[in-house]
């Protein structure tokens, strides 16, 4: 029987997630909302009543890593700052997740995204697998035969992303997701991409020259012969038409950063977590001192040996 993956959550994402779809009524013990909270050990159950899971790790980190504003200011820039009552929360949360026996990684002046491709990278290189719980699409350059993203729909597990699943969204391997991202840009994380370039022309220039520095390289060649161009020249010809080609060559530089900037980098040296069943009764304990009387009686009932991960 093969040993059940690692889940890896992106606790950022399922934060907010939670505290913008769940009411604000719902108050702990102080009377301050917890419905981020709630929300997001709901998520993570939720998953592993589908999944089973030899250990969970929950990845925090950075609002933005300064590194990546200081290659390029606007990232990040456009997005609201942290509401008062989700940052609460925020603070709440290591505490009650890692009372559930689940091991917090943080990721410091990086992202939780940095985290949560270490885990993986971790996992993977000592042969076992892992999921990755989160909506953020920069992780699917992680994906690979033992790392998959689960997707949730509705609060439920709706299946899972592997390579082919980022290739049928995308049309391109998941490594060159950072290429993709780079060419076609990114709304969420403020990188505006190639101008006028969207994801089909992005994912069919990847596709014919294989990288974004192969393909900017194309874009300033001239006569360049069908040996350094290549086997696929003509098809190159047809999607790098003047105006493409010229877009590329005014933005070279600043495309080239948007990869960096998308590029996931490892957080350091971090052990691979033992196996470790949920603690449900000890997290029960936590949501009783939080005021959380749903959850720890949802935790207490689901304390029984078959139930735990």
């Amino acid at each position: 029987m093969a040993a059940a993956p690692l889940l890896i959550a992106d606790v950022p994402w399922l934060l907010y997630r939670a505290f913008f779809s769940l009411p604000k009524s719902i108050a702990g013990a102080d009377g301050q909302p917890v419905n981020a909270l709630l929300g997001t050990v709901n998520a993570l159950l939720g998953v592993l009543d589908t999944c089973p899971a030899r250990a969970v790790v929950v990845c925090f980190g950075a609002e933005q890593a300064t590194y990546r504003v200081r290659m390029y200011p606007p990232y990040h820039a456009h997005r609201e700052p942290m509401p008062a009552e989700l940052a609460t929360q925020w603070t709440q949360a290591p505490g009650l997740l890692e009372s559930l026996g689940w091991t917090v990684c943080d990721a410091g002046e990086l992202e939780a995204d940095d985290a949560m491709f270490s885990q993986a990278c971790a996992e993977a290189e000592a042969g076992g697998e892992a999921l990755l719980l989160t909506g953020d699409r920069d992780l699917f350059q992680v994906v690979d035969e033992r790392v998959a993203i689960v997707e949730l729909a509705k609060g439920r597990v709706a299946g899972k992303i592997g390579p082919a699943q980022v290739y049928e969204r995308y049309g391109i391997e998941p490594a060159l997701v950072p290429d993709f991202i780079a060419l076609r840009g990114d709304p969420s994380d403020g990188l505006p991409g190639a101008p006028g370039i969207g994801a089909k022309t992005a994912a069919e220039l990847l596709r014919t020259h294989g990288s974004l520095e192969a393909t900017l390289l194309a874009a300033g060649a001239e006569g360049a012969s069908s040996e350094s161009a290549g086997e696929n020249t003509t098809r190159a010809d047809d999607v790098m038409r003047p105006r493409i080609a010229a877009t590329l060559r005014e933005h070279d530089e600043l495309l080239r950063t948007f990869k960096q900037i998308a590029t996931l980098v490892p957080i350091g040296d971090i052990g691979r977590p033992p196996d470790r069943a949920t603690d449900f009764a000890a997290g029960a304990l936590k949501a009783h001192e939080l005021g959380m009387k749903r959850l720890a009686t949802r935790l207490e009932q689901m304390t029984a040996p078959e139930r735990q991960t």
